[in-house]
């Protein structure tokens, strides 16, 4: 049978125009190819521990080959290159470390490529060790695993060891935007002119519902702290384009998205989507005569798009970790494991150590970086908790009591937009 599904697959893919290759970079927006991932910190699993499973360690400097499923492009500018650029970091990091890497594993680029044929088609090339980069493979890799204990998977942004759900040797990883979120959204609201923020959303779950309410905590402290004006004349509003980025015919245009927040006042978009869209409106209408800034999200290097209206960008800084798990797995050391994890605070741009980074943009002036730092800091220190009651939901209904400060679980699994926020917070 998985002989069959890799004739299969390899027949797809011929037939798409693809190509494996080991440690080619992609120039266009590129087929299944080779690359290389990264690590960061750590977070316990819950639960009772389960058997983990066992391979012969690699020997020191033999070759160890590791393979990643991506949703979109590696050179998207966003959460999809921030994943590549991490595989490329672990084969400067890990000796004999080999990436591999099938992209724009969705409906609209690979309709007929399931999550499940792309690791079969890795493994098939060698690969050890498979990381899947969207909530949307949760399912696709657990399958993957059940067929193959030998192989260590490690699934991002997921949840299904903590529920339970995951075989032995699948982990998951995801790193707290939430912080992220917070610093760009009192970036936002410090530079704003006219207090109308808009956020660019990608499809509604519990994951973009957190950090869209992230977003706003942040604003809406800085708004009211650092600007001295009422919560209520903060105009925050999302905007649900469908998925991740822009599939025609399918998901809202994030271009004519972000332009219609343009045309509606709004002097600052803030992206949650994986791709550049809303930065590069922004620096259009700028460039036509108006006054946008634009916060882009996922890759450290997105304000490129539009230096000169970008007042920064919350970033996912995945090698280091990444280095940590596939080294691990190489020596056959794995431990299944659920990991949230934050900045390092000493440092959050620290390339080698921190998992959230957020790098000021040109565009914030002088007087707005030297208070978000100050924001920052407190972030940092803990003096300033953001998720602390009283907060409602949507409907009216509590969210948190006066003086409550919500666990990791009622902020992962946020069940709607706070109150103050417009937009949608179910589909």
């Amino acid at each position: 049978m998985r002989q069959y599904q890799a004739r299969l697959l390899a027949l797809l893919l011929l037939a798409a125009g693809l190509l494996a290759a080991c440690g080619q970079q992609p120039t266009a927006p590129a087929e299944p190819t080779a690359a290389a991932p990264t690590a960061a910190p750590t977070a316990a699993p819950q639960g009772e521990a389960q058997p983990q499973p066992t391979a012969a360690p690699a020997a020191s400097g033999e070759e160890f080959i590791f393979g990643m499923v991506l949703v979109g492009p590696p050179n998207d500018g966003g959460w999809n290159q921030a994943h590549f650029d991490a595989g490329n970091y672990v084969t400067e990091k890990v000796p004999g470390a080999q990436f591999l890497y099938i992209d724009k594993v969705n409906p609209a680029d690979r309709p007929n490529v399931t999550v499940e044929q792309a690791i079969e088609e890795l493994l098939n090339m060698g690969a050890r060790f498979v990381i899947t980069n969207s909530a949307e493979f949760a399912d696709g890799t657990n399958i993957a695993a059940e067929a193959h204990p030998d192989i260590y998977f490690l699934h991002i942004s997921g949840d299904k060891v903590l529920t339970g759900e995951a075989p032995p040797n699948v982990a998951n990883l995801m790193g707290r935007m939430e912080y992220g979120k917070m610093i760009a959204g009192c970036a936002a609201a410090l530079q704003s002119e006219t207090g109308k923020l808009s956020y660019l959303g990608p499809l509604i779950d519990a994951e973009t519902r957190r950090l869209v309410n992230s977003t706003y905590l942040g604003a809406r402290h800085c708004w009211e702290t650092y600007r001295g004006q009422p919560a209520d004349s903060l105009q925050f509003k999302v905007t649900w384009i469908g998925f991740w980025f822009n599939i025609p015919g399918v998901t809202l245009d994030p271009t004519k998205v972000a332009t219609d927040f343009i045309n509606e006042g709004s002097d600052v978009i803030i992206s949650g989507i994986d791709t550049t869209e809303g930065i590069v409106e922004a620096n259009k209408a700028t460039q036509a005569g108006k006054k946008v800034w634009a916060i882009p999200y996922d890759f450290k290097d997105a304000c490129a798009q539009g230096e000169a209206v970008c007042l920064g960008v919350p970033y996912f800084n995945w090698g280091p970790r990444y280095v940590e798990l596939i080294s691990a797995a190489r020596e056959g050391n794995f431990e299944q494991q659920w990991e949230w994890i934050g900045p390092d605070w000493s440092d959050m741009n620290n390339p080698d150590t921190s998992m959230i980074g957020f790098e000021k943009g040109p565009a914030l002036t002088p007087e707005n970086a030297a208070i978000l730092d100050e924001f920052i800091g407190q972030l940092a220190d803990g003096s300033l908790n953001l998720f602390t009651g009283p907060l409602n939901y949507q409907d009216g209904s509590v969210f948190l009591a006066e003086g409550e400060v919500a666990t990791d679980e009622q902020i992962w699994y946020a069940e709607q937009l706070l109150e103050g926020i417009e937009g949608q917070s179910a589909p």
